[in-house]
């Protein structure tokens, strides 16, 4: 639901989508900065079973929803993961691993003026030294193709993957193709 996004979707299209999704697929809306009352306007009419907060979103922006929530964290090429504890607080879950204000947290690829969908990579041996408990709740983003999934799977062994362009044949069009060896490469990752 970013508009600037070349994926973004209206209102009418999320509704046509989420009424032939399956029950097992959870239906997940993506927002950037968006205000508190029309995300919460979408969650309603559309169902939502969780929202993503892929801007600039502070902690209080996480707090109350009757949904899960995932909160994005953009990675610089240089930047350690072990400094993003300034975004992240403790959890009753270990006392010593920080986890986000978010039920689960999506590490993309920080390119200057965008939101995601970069399809960049970035160094996910910076991920795979992070603690198990936040790798429970880690989904892994950022350039992911069939080719490189396994490879970041095994690096990182996060919670899930997201994927977009890199199972795309135009902007904003899935290849069947690419996503059947996205899904057998990831689960065949072991």
């Amino acid at each position: 639901f970013y508009p600037q996004s070349r994926r973004a979707v209206s209102e009418t299209t999320a509704k046509d989508i989420r009424a032939v999704l399956p029950d097992h697929v959870l239906c997940v809306g993506v927002f950037v900065n968006a205000a508190r009352t029309g995300i919460a306007a979408l969650v309603e009419s559309l169902e939502l079973d969780a929202i993503q907060f892929h801007g600039d979103e502070d902690a209080t922006a996480l707090e109350g929803w009757s949904v899960q929530t995932i909160q994005a964290v953009r990675v610089q090429q240089d930047e350690s993961l072990l400094d993003l504890s300034e975004h992240l607080r403790p959890a009753e879950l270990a006392e010593l691993v920080a986890l986000s204000q978010a039920d689960y947290v999506l590490l993309d690829t920080y390119r200057p003026g965008r939101y995601g969908g970069t399809g960049k990579t970035f160094a996910w041996e910076k991920a795979g030294t992070l603690p198990i408990p936040f790798l429970e709740r880690t989904i892994l983003a950022g350039g992911l193709t069939p080719e490189n999934v396994a490879e970041a799977v095994r690096t990182v062994k996060p919670w899930a993957i997201d994927v977009a362009s890199g199972v795309e044949s135009a902007p904003g069009r899935k290849d069947v193709e690419k996503l059947h060896a996205f899904i057998h490469n990831a689960k065949t990752a072991g």
